[in-house]
């Protein structure tokens, strides 16, 4: 019976659990999930047939090392500094990985010993980044085909809330690592444009008024800012006559609008220098903004986001001891953002791609939009999760063959992902200019 490892149980695993294990039930596999909180994988799994849970401190090695070596292939949905650990334990034990974070140089180094073992080291392969290195390598190879040359290419992916669940002047809800929204842009962005490289900080990324339109019934228009170093893609996707090349982040203008203001202001920061003993998320804002004082040069929508987050909540104690600005703006999101019981997040995703073919100008749009069911079975779950239990089943059955550190860039790897991914309404549609 072969066994699928999954370290991790979080806000991202709930879809991925379930398809592990009726794809388990189905091929006489086993799910073995193994997490620090017992609660949070009975919760996932419900103790289903074919699963088997297992409390684990990641950094107990002996114990790690001894789950790694029973399984088949193992399935990482850790924070990305924990990947290592597994990594190193799959080159030594002789087993495939599977994460949905960026490949890093730490799991990129360990490429040949993976090939010299016959493994894959498949990362990226969760939603952005995944889906959006798969849907985007179908449609560029499809151009190329045909003898077009790719002159813009612009990528652009969020984790949003449904409108029917948009209830608070953030348009915003937590439905994946909270840490992760309050750090991100935190490494600035590095794009082309026009031919020119273009280089943002932080500070810079959520302050410039930029916005695309979804082509849908509603003609949604969203914000966006650059995402970290694009430029490596450029190879990955063999575009290097691009003159035009961009990933980004969507998000609601009042959200940039309002984000922008937290980075100026330093709420963000990393450095632990705020004793939050006996103190209040009132006192944690007022320290941060006198409103009094520069009421007239705050805009009224800020005013009601400072509100929603806890600028006069004395009831909400902080009580972290000495933590950071971005410890305390966590806490914030965690619990004035969060999914209600019934509440739908939303993932939008849209490429814009312009082509010269027989002499002339064109493009095409394709974009995706996804609902998730509840609080748990989120969009967002689905995503990031249902290409990566894909991908192992595809592994485990001998359909991807590739070796290596991987990302999903290939025919062989997204070819049939993307066609199973629309048996479960991931499919994107197109429109051609």
């Amino acid at each position: 019976m072969k066994k699928i490892l999954l370290f991790g149980a979080g806000k991202s695993a709930s879809v991925l659990i379930d398809f592990l294990i009726n794809e388990s039930i189905e091929n006489n596999w086993e799910v073995m999930v193994a997490d620090a909180n017992a609660e949070l994988i009975e919760q996932k799994t419900k103790n289903r047939p074919r699963s088997k849970n297992t409390l684990l401190d990641i950094n107990d090695n002996a114990s790690r090392k001894m789950l790694i070596q029973e399984a088949d292939i193992v399935i990482s949905m850790m924070p990305p500094a924990l990947h290592i650990l597994i990594a190193h334990d799959c080159i030594e034990f002789g087993k495939s990985l599977l994460t949905a974070s960026y490949a890093d140089d730490t799991i990129k180094s360990l490429n040949e010993k993976a090939k010299e073992k016959g493994l894959i080291f498949l990362c990226e392969m969760g939603l952005d980044p995944g889906i959006d290195h798969m849907s985007a390598m179908k449609l560029l190879d499809e151009i190329k085909s045909k003898g077009g040359k790719i002159t813009s290419f612009k990528s652009h992916c969020g984790g949003l809330v449904a409108p029917e669940s948009d209830d608070n002047p953030w348009h915003y809800k937590i439905s994946w690592n909270p840490r992760n929204v309050v750090l991100a842009g935190k490494a600035g962005a590095i794009y082309k444009e026009n031919g020119q490289i273009i280089e943002e900080t932080y500070k810079d990324l959520f302050s410039k008024d930029r916005s695309v339109t979804l082509s849908n019934e509603n003609n949604e228009i969203f914000s966006f800012y650059p995402n970290r170093n694009s430029l490596p893609y450029i190879d990955l996707y063999q575009l290097d006559e691009a003159d035009t090349f961009v990933r980004t982040t969507l998000r609601h203008r009042d959200f940039m609008n309002g984000w922008n203001r937290f980075v100026q202001f330093n709420l963000t920061d990393e450095s632990v220098n705020y004793d939050s003993v006996g103190k209040s998320l009132k006192d944690f804002f007022h320290q941060f903004f006198n409103v009094e004082e520069n009421a007239e040069n705050t805009h009224p929508i800020f005013l009601n986001q400072l509100e929603f987050l806890g600028f006069n909540d004395d009831k909400t104690m902080i009580d972290k001891g000495f933590c950071s600005p971005a410890d305390v703006l966590q806490l914030a999101l965690e619990k004035k953002l969060v999914l209600a019981k019934e509440d739908k997040d939303m993932i939008v995703m849209l490429h814009e791609i312009e082509y010269s073919l027989n002499g002339k100008t064109q493009s095409v749009n394709s974009s995706l939009v996804v609902k998730g069911e509840d609080q748990i079975h989120t969009a967002m779950a689905k995503t990031v999760g249902l290409p990566l239990g894909i991908a192992a089943k595809l592994i485990l059955n001998n359909t991807i063959k590739t070796t290596g550190v991987q990302i999903p860039v290939t025919k062989e790897i997204y070819e049939p992902v993307l066609s199973e991914l629309i048996k479960y309404g991931i499919e994107f549609k197109e429109t051609f200019a």
